[in-house]
């Protein structure tokens, strides 16, 4: 069989991604082949390309939001047979080290392969990874949704639950309501039996996110929907980073939890540390998620049905194409691409 795959030769958007066929290769100790069933387009995708990143490994294919089955295994490995199915998480994990050991696998700090940065990710028609790279995903969940579980729903289940703490009757707010993630955090979020704000930055996306389930939805196009708040937040869930990072700080309640999921490029916000003091908020960082917080949202997945955020599919081919229309904006959740 031939390997079909998107390659990025060089960093930034002057050279498109381009397909590419190669021998299909054999899996070594510890690892397997995975055939793609469909792999999501992530905003993290853009930031790799771009070159924020000096250690990535090129030529490399992008991708880390994979689902498919398994087709072949290497020596050793004891996770996987073939004809599971299995998707994909961000990346391997050591296994040894104390996060490892206390199952916070999500915060290892000896990960060796990132897919999409230091190893060939899931833009392809196969998958080479190392077995700690997956996870078990049930038949009955359609590919689309299922290669994006774990980037958006299980980023945004852990950073609700893990760190955010959020109870059944208190209220969540939630920045970049309208993408992947977003998207994903209202709805679990409602199931978590939470009250939900949204914020988006325009009308256009009401709509979308009250059928998700939001309770309101604050149009804010700058930094200061905290003023539009009447009560404030238990728990906000910035899905944006530095230009809503502050507002969602603002639209806190007293002790309440700032979660920052968004985004990596490492943009610098001003704190008021006095204000944080006195009023007893605390503030997290969260990525992805760890196989017993995807154990978690499956459950809940099968007990009370999350809707897919999906903006469109694609053909493989048309990966350049769906990043660049990425960075346009304005999405619905996820572009998913089909090898």
């Amino acid at each position: 069989m031939t390997w079909r795959r998107m390659r990025m030769l060089e960093t930034g958007f002057t050279r498109d991604l381009e397909l590419l066929e190669a021998p299909l290769p054999e899996p070594k100790s510890g690892q397997v082949l995975v055939e793609v069933e469909a792999c999501g387009v992530c905003y993290r995708d853009t930031i790799d390309r771009s070159g924020r990143f000096a250690f990535i490994q090129l030529p490399v294919t992008p991708g880390h939001e994979a689902v498919g089955r398994v087709v072949a295994v290497g020596s050793d490995v004891s996770r996987w047979k073939v004809g599971d199915r299995v998707a994909s998480m961000h990346r391997d994990s050591c296994g040894s080290c104390p996060s490892c050991q206390s199952g916070d696998t999500s915060l290892c700090p000896y990960a060796a392969s990132v897919l999409g940065l230091l190893v060939d990710g899931g833009y392809s028609s196969h998958l080479l990874a190392p077995e700690r790279c997956f996870y078990a995903m049930p038949e009955e969940i359609p590919a689309a949704m299922a290669a994006i579980l774990h980037c958006t729903y299980g980023t945004a289940y852990r950073g609700l639950v893990r760190w955010g703490q959020l109870q059944s009757g208190q209220r969540a707010l939630i920045t970049g309501a309208n993408g992947g993630v977003g998207a994903a955090a209202i709805q679990i979020a409602k199931r978590l039996g939470a009250s939900v704000v949204a914020v988006v930055r325009t009308e256009e996306h009401i709509a979308y996110c009250t059928e998700l389930g939001a309770d309101d939805v604050l149009v804010s196009p700058g930094g200061d929907f905290h003023r539009q708040l009447g009560q404030r937040v238990d728990v906000a869930l910035d899905c944006v980073g530095e230009p809503t990072f502050n507002a969602a700080l603002r639209s806190l309640s007293v002790g309440g939890r700032l979660v920052s999921i968004g985004n990596v490029v490492g943009k610098r916000a001003e704190l008021n540390l006095g204000y944080i003091i006195t009023t007893g908020l605390s503030i997290h960082g969260s990525s992805g998620a760890t196989p017993s917080d995807m154990l978690a949202l499956l459950k809940l997945h099968a007990k009370q049905p999350l809707s897919a955020v999906i903006h469109e599919e694609r053909p493989l081919a048309d990966a350049d194409a769906a990043q660049r229309r990425l960075l346009e904006g304005n999405l619905h959740g996820r572009i998913v691409l089909r090898p």
